[in-house]
């Protein structure tokens, strides 16, 4: 007896249903046809909606004779295939300052973290021995010169020999040469700045003894930091010179970086089957250092597929789909493989032609070889486009807007 009364209530709840599907859903009569059952509800007096131009094709709201719709053209877009990878930057040039000869330091001219340009003189070391010689070789230049005029003025009255001349300019070169001997040792006790830019962490003091080799400081140029990385083997000949990268701090992930490759490899690593890659980003307000670790994007472009709107695409038991316009104006199921998201379009693998329109509302009222009537057309989707809303919003705003 119990259940009898559960079938009845079952019964009841599934013909209710189907009335209630076929006073407010007008799209469902063909079915209800097919099926035998909607005469039978017109029978019973339901308030069931005739269909316009008696058209068992569904149902028609307006003038046109079709379904009404939104629909959006197919744009085609490159799909972006992403390289990631990690690497640490170095400064564009590093140099480390070095005496050529061992000797106590005397002066150091810079702090730590200074900028200098290049030829600044950084540090000295004591260099009393290198002066006096530098003064004994111009005392011997000045003797050489004065020697090598008397003999010049012999030679004009006819009086000197050809001897004494030939050992006058001899004297007067040997001592131009001492003399820019002298003035080279004076130099090598001289530390200079190569290249310009920021001086490091000085851990010399004025008077300690150091020999030829000990750093004094280190030297970089970190207006543009150099970043090295590897990538798979499969990439080669897909990155080159020049190509855009995204870089960003590993330990500041939310700052974004414009950079480019700047060399590649000119071999793949046999061990590792990778290949080297050197990127530089500018580091204008020196924010970045060298050692950091950044995480690297390279945007590969790729092949180019239909691009539609996320609203136009629909999902039943066979996977996903698309309601596409044909040439008549007539609807067509069309299956799809979603290829990349993007927030303003979904890139696809479908039977889709670039300019071919696909809905974007109205699909509830849509079935296989139905009439359709394009309300609106929206352009086709495209990166940096926007949104369905947006996109309707603006087109709103612009034609409420009054000619100025």
């Amino acid at each position: 007896m119990k259940s009898i009364r559960l079938l009845a209530v079952s019964v009841a709840l599934i013909a209710l249903a189907l009335a209630g599907w076929a006073v407010f859903l007008p799209a469902s009569h063909p079915v209800l046809d097919r099926a035998g059952l909607l005469a039978p509800m017109k029978a019973m007096g339901l308030p069931i909606p005739e269909a316009e131009n008696g058209a068992e094709g569904g149902p028609s709201f307006g003038g046109g004779g079709g379904v009404r719709v939104v629909a959006q053209e197919v744009g085609l877009v490159e799909a972006d295939d992403r390289l990631g990878a990690i690497g640490t930057a170095e400064a564009r040039r590093t140099v480390s300052l070095t005496p050529e000869v061992s000797g106590r330091l005397e002066v150091v001219s810079v702090d730590s973290g200074d900028w200098v340009e290049a030829g600044a003189v950084i540090a000295q070391l004591d260099a009393e021995a290198q002066e006096l010689a530098m003064d004994r070789a111009r005392l011997r230049l000045q003797d050489a010169r004065t020697r090598a005029d008397r003999v010049a003025r012999l030679r004009e009255s006819g009086t000197a020999t050809e001897v004494q001349i030939q050992e006058a300019d001899l004297a007067l070169n040997q001592a131009e040469l001492d003399l820019r001997d002298a003035e080279f040792e004076l130099r090598r006790r001289q530390i200079v700045a190569p290249v310009s830019g920021w001086i490091g962490l000085i851990a010399l003091e004025p008077g300690n003894q150091v020999s030829a080799g000990t750093e004094i400081a280190r030297l970089d140029d970190r207006s543009t930091l150099l970043v090295e990385f590897n990538v798979p083997e499969r990439f080669v000949g897909l990155v080159g010179p020049g190509d855009a990268l995204e870089v960003s701090p590993l330990s500041r992930p939310q700052e974004r970086v414009e950079g480019r490759i700047r060399a590649v490899a000119a071999r793949v690593d046999q061990d590792n089957r990778t290949l080297r890659i050197q990127g530089e980003i500018a580091n204008p307000d020196d924010r970045l250092r060298p050692g950091m670790a950044f995480r690297i994007s390279v945007i590969l472009p790729g092949a180019a597929y239909p691009a539609v709107d996320p609203l136009s695409i629909q999902w039943d038991r066979r996977g996903a789909f698309v309601w596409a316009l044909d040439d008549e104006g007539r609807a067509r199921r069309v299956g799809i493989e979603i290829v990349q998201r993007r927030d303003d379009a979904v890139l696809l693998r479908a039977d889709l032609e670039e300019g071919q329109r696909v809905v974007l509302e109205g699909v509830q009222n849509l079935r296989p070889g139905a009439e359709v009537a394009v309300d609106e057309l929206i352009t086709p989707a495209a990166p940096g486009a926007g949104d369905l809303l947006t996109r309707r919003t603006e087109q709103a705003e612009e034609e409420a807007s009054p000619d100025i």
